[in-house]
């Protein structure tokens, strides 16, 4: 298992294709649909492919991209993408993030800084992180998968051989949010005795929120458990949010074929669930500027890993989670939580973890963020990684 120097080129051929696409967009007739209510209106997706087309360098992205050290390896027979920054300090901690969907390892472009280098932002180097952002299998450079059957179970299998038997580390901490998450609690569960600690920032369904005969439901015990007063507004956080879950755990393939041909159409896709799940207290497109939501679709546009990306979910869905143990609390590594109010449904109780699941030794609650903590409130996410680990080096 040797690591291999990873540099971004995207061949002259493939953009060429990609202009010839993206100039043969064939947009759909929007009717009343200026305020997205039935989806990514015609409108902002016409502005967003012109810009693609016409404005947008991939080759400036690239370089940004490549600014980073990446690498690839293969284990156990899954090639695997992954940044490794060392940290500045006198003992930085070795920290892997792990994303989520449409996520990619460019979401943490923003914390990668302050979490290596605290001294260069302000803070204190003895906070400094070893950080590790590999790619989810199946997603961006972390592809093709060879087999079936990945999900974040697997996932977190391979990414203890990553961070133990590849880079050399002895026990590490792990943060993630979304999928990233559910590793994270994985390796909390699985693998406490090589772990300092885990920190998350979604609400998670670990552990048995995917060991379901109806998982596209795994949110209605929200609405279910919400008060009559309460239960409308519930109803649409989890409308917001449920849209992808049904294609893509019960026929996954049937909508690659559409995305995995058309960039407009990937494009689309992605960009709602950025818009569906960030918290609106915030201009959009200061979170997500078009540069950064066009670098994700061709991330994923040439890996050609949207369809693998997605199959995720109905590999969770497919391969239930076993427990590796009966202790209590169920995810044995110390917690961080982030917690982002519009991440949860409204009226949540922020203790949403219970001590059956967790040790958690550090919480921090946001009024401002939502799903995508570390591209929507970078400096937060910093802030609690920091807390939650000053203790656990």
């Amino acid at each position: 298992m040797r690591p291999e120097p990873f540099v971004l080129d995207v061949p002259e051929a493939d953009l060429e294709d990609l202009d010839r696409r993206l100039a043969q967009t064939r947009f759909a007739l929007d009717v009343d649909n200026a305020d997205g209510r039935y989806g990514v209106s015609t409108e902002r997706l016409r502005g967003l492919v012109g810009y693609w087309q016409h404005d947008f360098d991939w080759r400036a992205q690239e370089r940004a991209i490549n600014a980073l050290p990446m690498f690839t390896v293969e284990i156990d027979g899954l090639p695997i993408h992954y940044v490794h920054v060392r940290g500045k300090g006198p003992a930085p901690t070795p920290l892997v993030l792990s994303h989520g969907f449409p996520w990619t390892f460019w979401d943490f472009h923003r914390v990668i800084g302050p979490l290596t280098d605290p001294a260069a932002y302000g803070g204190d180097p003895a906070d400094a992180f070893d950080v590790v952002v590999p790619s989810l299998p199946g997603f961006g450079f972390s592809s093709p998968l060879p087999r079936s059957g990945v999900n974040f179970l697997t996932t977190a299998d391979v990414w203890v051989t990553l961070m133990t038997e590849v880079l050399g580390y002895d026990r590490f901490a792990a943060h993630g949010g979304d999928w990233g998450a559910q590793v994270t609690a994985q390796l909390g569960h699985k693998y406490a005795d090589r772990l300092l600690g885990i920190h998350l920032t979604s609400l998670i369904s670990f552990p048995a929120g995917w060991n379901s005969d109806r998982p596209w439901n795994l949110l209605q015990k929200a609405s279910d458990a919400a008060s009559p007063e309460n239960r409308a507004a519930v109803v649409a956080w989890e409308k917001r949010r449920v849209g992808h879950l049904v294609p893509q755990i019960v026929h996954p393939q049937t909508i690659s074929h559409g995305l995995n041909d058309s960039p407009a159409g990937l494009l689309a896709w992605l960009t709602e669930r950025r818009l569906a799940w960030m918290d609106h207290q915030q201009p959009f497109d200061d979170v997500f500027p078009p540069d950064f939501l066009i670098t994700t679709a061709a991330l994923y546009w040439f890996t050609q890993t949207y369809p693998s990306a997605a199959r995720y979910y109905a590999e969770a869905a497919t391969h239930p989670w076993q427990p590796s143990h009966d202790r209590t609390p169920v995810i044995q590594a110390p917690a961080g939580l982030s917690v982002f109010l519009d991440d949860n449904p409204p009226g949540a109780r922020f203790d949403w973890l219970p001590a059956m699941y967790a040790d958690v030794v550090h919480q921090a609650a946001h009024e401002v963020g939502g799903h995508f903590g570390a591209m929507e409130r970078p400096d937060d996410v910093v802030a609690d990684l920091r807390a939650t680990f000053r203790t656990l080096r």
